[in-house]
């Protein structure tokens, strides 16, 4: 299998992916829409305290950034598997890898770069300096890639178990909470006057590591599913 053919595989999937999220355009929204409606109620209960507001910002849109993925990742390979086209996937004469790989990315699009897009808007509402917020913009650019990633792995995991979403929840929660600690504490950290990188620098390595191991767990489980 050619370099030029993989890749070709890799965004035919995440194409396809793209134009069927487009048609079903209810199930994007359902997860966004979560996302904002958790985060835009926090400072209504709350009360207009600027300094707890501040304070709470960063762990609260981080959780609702994490549950929405959530919701989006049980659909992740559902209708693959239930249309046949999965077995046609790890019948195919490219990687599976791969496939699985285009796959989370479209899922990323879909259901991550909006909360990253949104975020800034959110991140007014609890009175977050302008700092701040670019430093929540890029803490979720580098961690709602690797909440897909590895989230993939527990989707493709409980494939066609019965009750597999709290299942997979139970599986990938403690997988998902550095990634949470990491990305709220650099926003905290960023309030608090203190140094980022290190957090940052976390996350990074983070969606490297994920990147590069996710699609093989990912396609491993996917084999077992079908099998």
């Amino acid at each position: 299998m050619t370099e030029s053919g993989m890749t070709q595989a890799f965004l035919g999937v995440v194409w396809r992916d793209l134009l069927l999220a487009i048609r079903r355009r209810s199930d994007v929204v359902t997860s966004l829409m979560f996302f904002i409606i958790v985060t835009s109620l926090f400072p209504l209960g709350i009360g207009p305290d600027p300094g707890i507001l501040q304070t709470m910002a960063p762990g609260v849109i981080w959780v609702a950034a994490l549950l929405s993925s959530m919701l989006s990742l049980q659909r992740l390979f559902a209708s693959d598997y239930a249309d046949g086209v999965l077995d046609q996937m790890v019948l195919s004469p490219h990687p599976l890898a791969v496939m699985a790989g285009g796959k989370v990315v479209a899922h990323w699009i879909i259901a991550g770069l909006p909360i990253v897009l949104l975020s800034p808007l959110i991140a007014l509402q609890f009175g977050l300096s302008r700092s701040s917020i670019s430093v929540l913009v890029v803490t979720l650019f580098l961690g709602t890639p690797t909440l897909s990633l590895v989230g993939s792995i527990g989707s493709a995991l409980t494939l066609g178990v019965r009750g597999g979403g709290p299942l997979m929840a139970l599986l990938v929660l403690p997988l998902f909470v550095p990634i949470l600690i990491f990305g709220a504490g650099a926003v905290v950290a960023n309030e608090s006057g203190l140094g980022i990188e290190a957090n940052v620098s976390l996350l990074a390595a983070g969606l490297l590591l994920g990147a590069t191991l996710a699609p093989l767990a990912t396609a491993a489980a996917l084999r077992i599913a079908v099998d």
